[in-house]
């Protein structure tokens, strides 16, 4: 088709595949986000249900001063407590919580500190999440590393030190399959002591191959436990199937996974009714799996492309020290990350307070491990902490902690 010259056949173009798109999306918000499809494993498993009904039941605004006082004079933290210490009225006794959170922290934890890094092997995507950098639609420089850049991206973060690496990938079965995921933790069992994934969820002969190949623990956002505004925020793909996502930590127990971690996206909706599920979620597995290792991390929504789309609810400093506080409180014995979408201050705030995980020389791009000139691929989102692996060492020795690698030996 010849251009003209104010370029109107080129608009008509560009009109069309939009309105293709529209029709896409449409024709996919028609799909069950309920419905499993044919290639997902169902289990059978009471825990959604539960999790869900109690949030549902959740009112954050009647829990009182009273109701605060008496969860914190529990030396058990019940569920019904760790409402109380998510509602508004906790907010006037953060202080409080925050010291029982560092007695709590103290006691199962010592002073230790463990440090990772994260590493992205590709950033192809099959999902359209509103909210997020990698989503299908987003014009970004898409990329993922070949065996040889994941060597040698390796060989750089294990020199700094770091003997605890996660693999993560965009969620596209068709760019990075399970067999790829599989021979980048081979390769990573080479270098590091504790391998962990940031994946698309899978079925449980896949965790157990992929933990046949390496693989410690697997992390799942279920991004917000409100399953119909995760409708509207997941469009397009496997992500869109919610109780797929919600029993991935489950299915990779069953696989033989020895570690699960949980999370919310705190903004995306009611940070204190996606907090209450994330804890009771990881809860119930510690309950039905107690051999199973517990993590939980606290992402607050960051800029990202179409942040303007979603209308983020705003979560403040003091608010995310809340949620992680209640959680140390409710889950003594988990570990808790602090992630580098928080700046140095905050980071450093938390860790000696109730954090016990903390990343370092973080870098989000696809290949970027080495440098800006060996960058492949785009970021996901923007990270505040840029501290190098050796900046994050000395300052957890600064605030008299202990910066751990790793705390397994393997023989």
């Amino acid at each position: 088709m010849a251009k003209n010259d104010n370029g109107n056949n080129n608009e008509k173009v560009n009109v069309s595949i939009l309105n293709d798109t529209i029709l896409e999306h449409q024709k996919q918000a028609r799909t069950d986000h309920m419905q499993y499809l044919d290639d997902m494993e169902i289990i059978n498993s009471d825990i959604q249900d539960r999790v869900i009904e109690r949030m549902k039941a959740y009112t954050p605004e009647n829990f009182t001063k009273s109701d605060v006082l008496k969860a914190l004079s529990h030396d058990i933290c019940t569920p019904s407590d760790f409402e109380a210490l998510l509602s508004p009225a906790a907010g006037f006794f953060l202080e409080d919580i925050a010291k029982k959170a560092r007695k709590a922290k103290e006691r199962y934890f010592g002073n230790s500190i463990n440090i990772f890094t994260p590493l992205y092997l590709a950033n192809y995507c099959e999902n359209y999440c509103i909210y997020c950098g990698f989503n299908c639609y987003n014009k970004i420089n898409r990329a993922k590393l070949n065996p040889d850049q994941i060597k040698k991206e390796m060989e750089h973060i294990a020199a700094s030190g770091l003997e605890e690496v996660l693999l993560l990938t965009g969620e596209s079965r068709k760019a990075s399959d399970v067999e790829y995921i599989g021979q980048a933790c081979r390769i990573a069992r080479q270098y590091f002591k504790v391998v962990g994934l940031e994946v698309y969820p899978l079925n449980s002969d896949e965790y157990n191959y992929l933990h046949r190949c390496g693989a410690d623990y697997v992390t799942v956002f279920q991004e917000t436990y409100n399953s119909d505004k995760y409708e509207t925020l997941h469009l397009k793909g496997h992500k869109r199937v919610f109780p797929y996502r919600f029993n991935t930590q489950e299915r990779a127990v069953i696989g033989g996974m020895r570690g699960v971690g949980f999370a919310a996206l705190l903004g995306l909706d009611d940070f204190r009714k996606d907090a209450l599920a994330t804890g009771y979620h990881a809860y119930l597995i510690q309950k039905k799996y107690p051999h199973a290792e517990i993590a939980l991390s606290c992402p607050r929504l960051r800029p990202i492309i179409n942040n303007d789309k979603i209308n983020p609810m705003d979560v403040h400093e003091a608010q995310l020290l809340q949620v992680v506080c209640a959680y140390r409180i409710f889950m003594p014995f988990a570990s808790i990350t602090i992630s580098t979408r928080e700046c140095a201050r905050v980071r450093d705030n938390m860790i000696k307070i109730a954090a016990t995980k903390i990343s370092a020389g973080v870098s989000v791009g696809i290949g970027e491990h080495l440098g800006d000139e060996t960058k492949k691929g785009d970021e996901q989102f923007e990270i505040s902490d840029t501290r190098s692996v050796d900046e994050v060492y000395n300052a957890i020795i600064e605030l008299r902690l202990w910066p751990v690698m790793s705390d397994y030996i393997y023989v």
